[in-house]
């Protein structure tokens, strides 16, 4: 066989070697999005579930990431058309308002958000689509299990009070009239997916 050539054999022999944990690893560090994008985003799910006086809020949470990677990988065939959305936001910020998204007070940046959620927003035909898109994606990201890339140290599931998947209940963890302890656990185990 020439050199350059490699047989399936040699392919799934060699495949049948790699760990788990890497194929895991590797999945979960490809990126859609260029720096520039990813702050435009983040300006756009700041506003959409900001930080307050009730917690962190969906930057906070890394809802970025968990949209990011998605986008990389099993959400690839809507990338350009997310890519496209972000673009026109920020080109409607700037036509707007003079500066892009990002650099905007957040009063601004609700305005365009919000003139943007009412169809109101010239130039923008479908921008209502990529908001509820857009805030679909944020939440999943916020609340969705942190082995996805959001969720970050259960910050979304401590907001709702979500003691997070347990293998096994008690009757004390079913009464009502208690709160449930954290299980601090992704679905995907204790190390999937969030920062410690």
């Amino acid at each position: 066989m020439p050199k350059n050539k490699v047989s399936r054999r040699t392919v799934i022999a060699s495949a049948a070697l790699v760990p788990v944990a890497a194929l895991r690893s590797s999945a979960q560090t490809e990126h859609a999005l260029t720096a520039a994008q990813l702050r435009t985003l983040e300006a756009f799910i700041d506003r959409l579930i900001p930080r307050d006086e009730n917690g962190p809020g969906a930057v906070d949470a890394g809802a970025q990431n968990y949209i990011d990677r998605q986008l990389a990988g099993y959400l690839a065939a809507e990338k350009d058309t997310f890519l496209a959305g972000l673009e026109a936001v920020d080109a409607y910020a700037r036509r707007e308002h003079g500066a892009p998204l990002a650099d905007l007070s957040t009063e601004k940046r609700d305005e365009v958000l919000t003139a943007i959620d009412t169809n109101h927003a010239e130039g923008l035909p479908t921008g209502r689509a990529f908001f509820n898109r857009a805030r679909r994606l944020t939440l999943e990201g916020m609340f969705g299990d942190p082995y996805y890339g959001g969720n970050r140290n259960f910050a979304g599931w401590d907001l709702i009070k979500y003691p997070g998947p347990r293998p096994a209940t008690g009757p004390e963890h079913q009464k009502m009239t208690s709160t449930g302890t954290p299980y601090r656990r992704s679905a995907f185990g204790s190390d999937a997916g969030h920062d410690h």
